[in-house]
């Protein structure tokens, strides 16, 4: 549709606030050409089954009448016949339509001039329609205001059109976690913590791996369940399974497991903690996640810590916060991201903020463990810096519980030195 220059200047009143959302974009819409045109109701409507049902309103003074959910059966109103061309879209005086001084609803109100515009989706469905209408005749109502009518109707269908999509996908990936979590169609692979000189496990990091078709990473499946509020669901769900590994492990062996800020905050990993011995086990606090409350994060990292649950803070050096993190959680461990640990060895500069996190932690009663180690040359460069705890490819593979054990079998004499 090719755009009157006028109407083209209005538009931007509606796009251009900034930081509004589709609904309420779409609300402005309507107060807008409500205003605009000068008409004492505006309304954007959905069809469902045979209703007309209010999705949005602008309707000083006849909410009574006109309010968002209400809803009104579709023979009792002009929808049908715009949509099937029996009355027109642009109507400045109803008294000269004869299907609308038929209709009941005419004369309740009454509705004396009424324009109306079909809302509807890309693929041509009908979804409602974009309204105004007046208690008095309009004969001053023109095409123009008609296409005024039509740009704006065209502008909300498709935020409308964008949050059916994201309703869709959503609802999509809460149905995708629930069979994951009910069926359990995740593995825990554990990944030795070992002493960075002796090279024997200390401890094991619980890892997820979904199983998918097709595979999906899984940071991309604990990103749809932050987006999608199951967050914390899926987090617990992980660590449950993870955390019966401490039955057969050796006692003085601990386990970490990663939870997000939020599902720290969310007062649910105590219950969870409980059956086990909190000793034995180092919650991950993954320093790229945004802390929207650190009063509520302390005060259940206090409760957690009192109970024996050591912290850590994960990926330090790579996250959102960085070292104000650190320091506002106060960790027992702090663990060195891959991204500071790779190539250390011929980096003075990676060698030297280790260097100052190494100084850190002594003076706060931390403990290092740098993550990603690849090559025997970044092994020997954090040792030289007094590292004590590695975890990478180089010491060992992440594996299933039974090659976790097989460190502890008798004969046993792993060493890759």
């Amino acid at each position: 549709m090719q755009t009157d220059p006028q109407i083209s200047q209005l538009i931007p009143q509606v796009t251009g606030i900034a930081g509004q959302s589709g609904d309420a974009m779409i609300n402005t819409a309507l107060e807008f050409v409500r205003t605009h045109l000068n008409m004492e109701v505006a309304y954007l409507s959905e069809f469902i089954g045979d209703d007309l049902v209010f999705r949005a309103v602008s309707a000083p003074g006849f909410e009574d009448m006109c309010h968002v959910g209400g809803s009104i059966p579709l023979d009792q109103v002009y929808c049908r016949h715009i949509l099937a061309g029996r009355l027109p879209e642009l109507i400045p005086d109803t008294g000269t339509e004869e299907i609308c001084q038929s209709l009941a609803l005419t004369h309740a109100i009454p509705i004396k001039s009424h324009v109306s515009v079909p809302i509807r989706r890309r693929d041509g469905s009908p979804y409602g329609m974009f309204c105004c209408l007046s208690r008095s005749p309009r004969s001053d109502l023109t095409p123009r205001d008609l296409n005024v009518m039509r740009a704006f109707a065209q502008l909300s269908s498709d935020q409308i059109d964008d949050r059916i999509i994201a309703e869709t996908t959503q609802s999509q990936i809460r149905a995708d976690l629930s069979e994951i979590m009910t069926a359990g169609k995740f593995d825990i692979a554990y990944q030795p913590i070992m002493d960075a000189i002796e090279r024997r496990p200390k401890g094991f990091e619980a890892l997820c791996r979904f199983r998918s078709d097709p595979y999906r990473p899984p940071n991309l499946w604990f990103e749809d369940a932050e987006r999608v509020g199951m967050q914390a669901d899926l987090e617990i769900a992980v660590i449950e399974v993870a955390l019966k590994a401490l039955k057969v492990l050796p006692a003085d062996i601990y386990l970490s497991v990663n939870a997000s800020p939020a599902t720290v905050a969310s007062g649910r990993l105590p219950t969870v903690f409980a059956p086990y011995p909190c000793e034995r086990i180092l919650l991950e606090v993954t320093e790229h996640s945004k802390v929207d409350n650190y009063d509520a994060l302390l005060s259940e990292l206090a409760y957690l810590r009192f109970s024996g649950v050591r912290l850590a803070i994960d990926d330090a050096g790579a996250g959102y916060s960085g070292l104000q993190h650190i320091i506002k959680l106060h960790p027992d461990v702090i663990k060195l991201d891959m991204s500071l640990t790779r190539d250390i060895d011929k980096d003075l500069v990676r060698r030297s903020l280790a260097a100052a996190l190494m100084r850190f932690s002594s003076e706060t009663d931390a403990q290092i463990v740098a993550e990603g180690i690849e090559t025997e040359e970044e092994l020997a460069a954090l040792t030289k810096l007094g590292v004590p705890l590695a975890q990478g490819y180089l010491l060992a593979r992440p594996g299933d519980l039974g090659a976790a054990l097989d460190w502890f079998t008798t004969d046993n004499a792993r060493s890759i030195a």
